[in-house]
């Protein structure tokens, strides 16, 4: 799945470009596929999804860099979550795995 408005997605295998009608896409998505939905790393992406309360589940890796700056993962949107496992790896990775309450 790919949000965006100008991309081809005959250029990719197995994509699908959702341009409008994001909330009717995704839950039609969800019911025909019958699975989960993952996207890594796309900060539009979450930020438009959030806004139409289509994410159940977030999993944060927290990196052991501070880049003083970016682009915010949460944004305009408050929600409560809840913490179901955490992990610390042996890199100093942290990963963080939430539910919406």
């Amino acid at each position: 799945m790919v949000l965006s408005k100008t991309l081809d997605a005959s250029k990719f295998k197995n994509t699908k470009v959702i341009s409008e009608n994001l909330a009717k896409e995704v839950n039609q998505l969800k019911n025909d596929i019958g699975s989960e939905i993952i996207i890594f790393g796309s900060p539009s992406a979450g930020h438009s999804l959030m806004a139409e309360n289509l994410i159940d589940e977030f999993w944060v890796f927290v990196n052991p860099i501070v880049l003083g700056q970016g682009i915010p993962m949460f944004k305009d949107k408050r929600m409560k979550l809840k913490l179901l496992k955490s992990k610390a790896m042996d890199s100093g990775v942290v990963c963080l795995h939430y539910a919406r309450v």
